[in-house]
């Protein structure tokens, strides 16, 4: 059987952290699905289209590695693909308390798909998308917390 995660998130943007944890999980799976929430009543801050692309570039020579969007639960969403394990990363004490409520009410739902967390390197502790949003709505310099190849001029806000 083929062992599928789901890796959710709104990666409003995908960061150096987001992109640590799928790399460091490419070994533990044969496939990652990078799952891309998707809720119509929520403004982001980036096009979904955008994260979806920069994600793609990220990964583009990686095949184990997919990014798909869904608008609902994410266990729903494991149903759909097939997919065993939830990933998650783990940066703070307060994230781990945050996650583990979720995944425990995940499991009860549907108690064949396992959550698995990741700890962040600890350079990446504090690489947060919200203050990444922050610092790029301010016209500050974000490319030290976002992934290598990425078009930085993709990411400046016209003011």
């Amino acid at each position: 059987m083929e062992r599928i995660a789901i890796f959710p998130g709104s990666f409003d943007p995908f960061t150096i952290g987001h992109e640590s944890i799928v790399r460091r999980a490419i070994p533990l799976f044969d496939k990652v699905v990078i799952m891309i929430g998707y809720n119509a009543n929520k403004k982001s801050f980036f096009p979904i289209e955008k994260r979806v692309k920069w994600i793609n570039q990220v990964f583009e020579n990686e095949d184990r590695i997919k990014v798909q969007l869904h608008e609902g639960l994410t266990v729903d969403f494991c149903k759909e693909v097939g997919a065993q394990y939830i990933l998650r990363g783990i940066r703070t004490s307060s994230d781990f308390e945050y996650e583990r409520a979720i995944a425990q009410v995940n499991k009860k739902m549907h108690p064949e798909i396992e959550s698995v967390f990741l700890l962040t390197l600890p350079e990446h502790t504090p690489v947060h998308a919200t203050i990444i949003r922050d610092i790029v709505s301010h016209g500050g310099d974000a490319s030290i917390f976002l992934p290598n190849g990425l078009d930085m001029n993709e990411f400046k806000i016209e003011k």
